[in-house]
C-alpha cells in the first residue's frame, strides 16, 4: 500500500526515498500563518505548533486518499522565544541568519499519521544548534553561494550542505534538522505493517 507524503518540502521526499520507501506526495494548501497566529494567541509552544501544523496537513489530504496511511509533518525553528518562518527572500534570510548568528536556537519536527481521517500516531522530535559568530562578509559569501537555497528552509540554512559551516554545534537528531523524525516513522510504519520488519 503507498504511503502518502502530505508535503511539498523536497528535503522529506528525498529522506523517505533514500530510505527506500515508496510513497506519493501530495502537497495540502493550508494556512499556515493563521494557524500559527492562532495557536500563539492561545499561548501553544512551538512542539505544540509544529504537531498542529503536521495534522492539518494530513487531514486536508486523508479524504482523497481512503484507507492510505498519510503522513503530515511540519517544523518549527524557536529563538529565544521567537519562531521564524522561511525567509520570503534574500534580505529576509540575512536578517534572520543575522539574527541567529552566534545564538543556540531549537529545531521542532513533528510528523502525524492519519489513515481515513482518524489519527493513528505522532511524534515531535527537537535537535538545538549553535551558530557559531560569522562575519557580516562571510554571511554575504554564504548567501551568494547558497542562492534560492537560503529561502527554502524554515532557518535560512541546509545542515546538510553549505549550511554547516554556519554551525558552531549541533545536538540532536540528524533527521529531525533535516525536516522529519525519520527513525522514529520508520518504527511505527514497521508496527503498522507498511514496511517490512
Amino acid at each position: 500500500m503507498t504511503i502518502i507524503l502530505a508535503s511539498a518540502s523536497q528535503a522529506r521526499r528525498a529522506l523517505l526515498t533514500a530510505a527506500g520507501l515508496e510513497f506519493l506526495a501530495d502537497p495540502a494548501a493550508v494556512d499556515e500563518a493563521a494557524l500559527k497566529a492562532s495557536l500563539a494567541a492561545e499561548g501553544a509552544g512551538p512542539a505544540e505548533t509544529a504537531e498542529a501544523l503536521a495534522e492539518l496537513k494530513a487531514g486536508r489530504i486523508s479524504p482523497r486518499h481512503p484507507g492510505r496511511l498519510v503522513i503530515g509533518a511540519d517544523q518549527i525553528l524557536e529563538c529565544g522565544g521567537a519562531s521564524f518562518d522561511k525567509p520570503a527572500d534574500r534580505a529576509a534570510a540575512r536578517r534572520q541568519l543575522a539574527t541567529l548568528r552566534g545564538r543556540r536556537h531549537s529545531l521542532f519536527s513533528a510528523a502525524v499519521a492519519l489513515r481515513d481521517g482518524q489519527r493513528l500516531w505522532h511524534h515531535v522530535g527537537r535537535a538545538d544548534l549553535t551558530m557559531r559568530d560569522f562575519s557580516d562578509s562571510f554571511l554575504d559569501s554564504y548567501l551568494d553561494r547558497a542562492g534560492p537555497a537560503a529561502t527554502a528552509s524554515v532557518g535560512g540554512y541546509q545542515l546538510e550542505g553549505l549550511g554547516a559551516q554556519l554551525f558552531a554545534r549541533v545536538e540532536g537528531d540528524y533527521f529531525t534538522i533535516l525536516g522529519l523524525p525519520l527513525l522514529p516513522l520508520l518504527e511505527f510504519l514497521r508496527g503498522a505493517g507498511e514496511i517490512a520488519r
